[in-house]
C-alpha cells in the first residue's frame, strides 16, 4: 500500500465564496463575462493529473474538497468527452519527476518543499512508467487526444506544448483538474500570458484544502481566466 502523505483536515467551502470571488473579480468590467464561451474547433482542454496517484485512496495525493467525491474524476472526463465531441483538442497532462539524483528531478521543489518522510512516496508515485504515474483507468482517452508529460506545475515550461498548441490551430485553453491553486493556476497563469484565451470551471478543479481552493479561484479570477461553472461553456 502507497504512503499517504499527511494533509491538513478540509472544512466547508460555502457557495457564497465563490460569488464573492466573480464579484470582485468582475467590477472593472461590470459583471460581463471575459470571453463567453469557447470556440470549441481552436480550442484545447488541459486536464492537471487526473493519473492514478491523485485518484486512488491509497496513493500519495489523493485528497477531494468537501462535497466531493470521486464522482469529481468522473465529471472532469465526461466535460473532456462532451468537449472532443464538440471539437476540442484534449490534452492530458501528466506530473512526472526523474528519481533522485537525476538530471530530470526537480530536487528545487521535492528536496525543499516536500518533507523527507514524504519525498520518497512522492517522487516514486511521479516516476515516468510506474502505475502510479500513469493516467486513471476511468479516463477514456481518444486516439486524437495528446497525453504530455509535464515535469513542472506548469503544463508549458520545458514540454514544447505552446508550440504544439499554436501547430494545431488551438488559441483557447480550459483547464480543469488538481490542484487548483499549484498545477491549475501555473498552467492558465502561463496560458494567459502566452495570450491564449482562458476559462478555469470552478466546479472541476479541486484542492487539497478549501483554503488553497479558494486561494487560487480569487487569483485566477482577477486577470488570468474566465471562471464560470463548467455547464456555462455550452451555453452560448
Amino acid at each position: 500500500m502507497k504512503r499517504q502523505v499527511a494533509l491538513p483536515m478540509k472544512t466547508e467551502t460555502p457557495m457564497k465564496d465563490i460569488e464573492d470571488i466573480l464579484a470582485q473579480a468582475t467590477y472593472r468590467r461590470d459583471g460581463a463575462r471575459v470571453y463567453g464561451a469557447p470556440n470549441w474547433d481552436s480550442t484545447a482542454v488541459l486536464v492537471c493529473n487526473m493519473q492514478r496517484c491523485w485518484t486512488v485512496p491509497t496513493e500519495p495525493f489523493y485528497r477531494l474538497l468537501p462535497g466531493q467525491d470521486d464522482c469529481f474524476f468522473l465529471q472532469v472526463n465526461d466535460f473532456a468527452t462532451r468537449a472532443r465531441d464538440r471539437g476540442a483538442k484534449i490534452v492530458w497532462l501528466r506530473t512526472m519527476t526523474g528519481p533522485i539524483g537525476a538530471d530530470d528531478y526537480w530536487s528545487t521543489y521535492l528536496d525543499h518543499f516536500v518533507g523527507p518522510q514524504n519525498r520518497g512516496p512522492a517522487v516514486e508515485a511521479l516516476l515516468p512508467g510506474s502505475e502510479s504515474q500513469d493516467l486513471d483507468p476511468r479516463m477514456t482517452v481518444q486516439s486524437g487526444d495528446w497525453i504530455v508529460d509535464k515535469p513542472r506545475f506548469d503544463a508549458f515550461l520545458k514540454t514544447g506544448l505552446d508550440e504544439r498548441l499554436r501547430d494545431d490551430g488551438v488559441d483557447g485553453v480550459v483547464v480543469v483538474g488538481t490542484a487548483t491553486n499549484i498545477c491549475c493556476e501555473s498552467t492558465i497563469r502561463s496560458a494567459m500570458g502566452r495570450d491564449f484565451a482562458t476559462w478555469m470551471p470552478h466546479d472541476l478543479v479541486s484542492a487539497p484544502t478549501v483554503d488553497g481552493h479558494v486561494a487560487g479561484l480569487r487569483s485566477v479570477a482577477q486577470s488570468f481566466a474566465e471562471i464560470s461553472d463548467s455547464a456555462q461553456l455550452f451555453t452560448d
